[in-house]
């Protein structure tokens, strides 16, 4: 039986890949792993993330690409840069407020 965790990171939180070289804000938390068993078993079994922590759905950037990503909590980390999030889609789903964080347009949807 799979046991849910408390999600560590919140919607509107920029965050990092503790491996691959992206970063992103979080748009839609799952508490446990909510995608379909062909795309778990397609990540190579020694980095396969466990399916017992909440996973995240980012509104995800590079330095050639944007795009959404499907990310476990093990594998992010907080961005502490402060740089904004170019995605283009950003503007359609969040606020940018005085601190430069992100707060989701439409609470009542998430």
């Amino acid at each position: 039986m799979i046991k849910a965790r408390t999600a560590k990171f919140q919607i509107g939180q920029v965050v990092r890949h503790r491996i691959f070289s992206f970063r992103g804000v979080i748009f839609d938390i799952d508490p446990e792993f909510n995608n379909t068993e062909e795309w778990w078993l397609s990540i190579p079994e020694e980095v396969r993330p466990h399916k017992d922590q909440p996973f995240y759905h980012l509104l995800a950037e590079n330095a050639e690409s944007e795009y959404v990503a499907y990310v476990s909590e093990q594998n992010l980390l907080p961005d502490e840069s402060g740089e904004p999030i170019r995605h283009s889609q950003v503007a359609e789903i969040f606020i940018k407020d005085k601190t430069g964080g992100y707060r989701p347009r439409n609470p009542s949807l998430n």
